[in-house]
């Protein structure tokens, strides 16, 4: 039960931030980032049940896991145990419906979780920190109303995100305000998005629909990525096959091209499928890396046959790639990665799930899948001296019938 749920080794608490956001920060800020910083917290839910935050990650100053309070003092998580014991509650009462209310958090690495209603169910192992994983209908938070944002707070400044990485679930944005007054924000969905994404979902055939996660009360709670709706049969393994077939077979007879690096037009890296196995090359010829044809899972979670470490060569084109599968760009354009919008989620076969969460954004930027931050098109605020952090929490509309 509880050992099938994801747990929190490292800086896992977000993986995606704290691999991600590092690539962009420069290499000193242009003012001294204090300790903590103000995240001002609206509930513009109407929603009337009790409101509770959490922050928790990792503490940079010192790289242990572990909690912050409503002061944004740092509590490092206790010892753990198997079977995995309960973490001490870190819940901060959260402001009502229609009001505002503000903590402090420290230089983390890190996730804020609201929850509405009941407070969520944290446990700890000999591992670390376990994470809601409510793709297991038996993790202990599957019926609560919950979400989360993304963080890093260090020297370098702020990112902060939002996030339909694992699920779509009650909408928030989120914003910070520069030391020149004004404020930059994202995340926030179009009037109706809410409802609407759950909407498109149903009325999309193959499976999708099954993503949906409803309370036995009749409240929806969220929709699954792909990948976790995968794991619990709501979608078929070859979901993607059509697509990556295609995409194999034009790529024996025709170069692809990735050139990662915006910063760096000349580092080219070029692709072709031979024996199976797409090959890359440098401009001398020299194979570099190879990939197998990557199956559904390792499309969706970018990760296995589309794996990203962190070095020079494999992880960003990786990145690319897993970009280009989501997005299904791959047969319209062998230059990657595609700039053009108007290309994405064109084919038939495509992550339909991103596809509609971007369609309803307002500014049309998410983290719908891992890699959503190629091309820029990720729900990312950043500041190099930030003054002031924002989590709003947004209205829910009607709740899909």
């Amino acid at each position: 039960m509880l050992g099938r749920l994801k747990v929190l080794a490292t800086t896992g608490a977000t993986a995606l931030v704290g691999a991600l956001l590092g690539l962009g920060a420069p290499a000193r800020a242009e003012a001294a980032v204090p300790d903590t910083i103000p995240l001002e917290v609206t509930n513009n839910s109407a929603r009337g049940e009790q409101l509770y935050l959490y922050d928790i990650g990792t503490f940079l100053a010192t790289g242990q896991q572990g909690w912050a309070d409503a002061n944004g003092v740092f509590h490092p998580w206790p010892a753990g145990g198997n079977p995995p014991t309960p973490a001490p509650d870190a819940s901060i009462p959260g402001p009502a419906a229609g009001q505002s209310a503000t903590i402090r958090i420290p230089k983390f690495s890190g996730r804020i979780y609201f929850s509405y209603g009941r407070k969520l169910d944290f446990r700890l192992t000999t591992g670390g920190l376990v994470q809601p994983a409510v793709q297991n209908p038996s993790d202990p938070n599957h019926d609560i109303l919950f979400n989360w944002s993304e963080y890093t707070l260090n020297d370098a400044g702020l990112w902060l995100n939002s996030t339909q990485v694992d699920m779509f679930s009650v909408p928030y944005s989120v914003g910070v305000r520069r030391a020149d007054g004004s404020t930059v924000s994202t995340g926030r969905l179009k009037p109706g998005g809410y409802r609407a994404v759950f909407d498109a979902l149903r009325a999309q055939p193959g499976g999708w629909g099954g993503l949906i996660q409803t309370r036995s009360d009749g409240t929806v709670l969220r929709a699954l990525s792909p990948g976790h709706g995968m794991e619990n049969g709501a979608l078929p393994g070859s979901v993607m096959d059509d697509y990556v077939n295609r995409v194999w077979q034009k790529y024996a007879g025709t170069t692809l091209t990735v050139t990662p690096f915006g910063d760096q037009p000349g580092t080219r890296y070029y692709g072709r499928v031979s024996g199976g196995v797409m090959n890359f090359t440098d401009a001398s010829g020299a194979v570099l890396t190879s990939f197998q044809k990557p199956d559904a899972d390792s499309v969706f979670g970018c990760h296995k046959l589309l794996d990203a470490p962190n070095d020079a060569v494999r992880g960003p084109i990786s990145r690319t790639l897993c970009a280009a599968f989501n997005r299904s760009t791959l047969l319209v354009n062998p230059d990657q990665p595609d700039a053009t919008a108007a290309n994405f989620y064109q084919d038939s076969v495509t992550n339909h799930y991103a596809r509609i969460i971007h369609d309803r954004m307002a500014d049309s930027k998410a983290y719908a899948f891992a890699f959503d931050d190629v091309g820029n098109q990720e729900s990312l605020v950043h500041d190099g001296d930030p003054q002031r952090a924002h989590l709003t929490l947004d209205p829910l509309d009607q709740q899909p019938s």
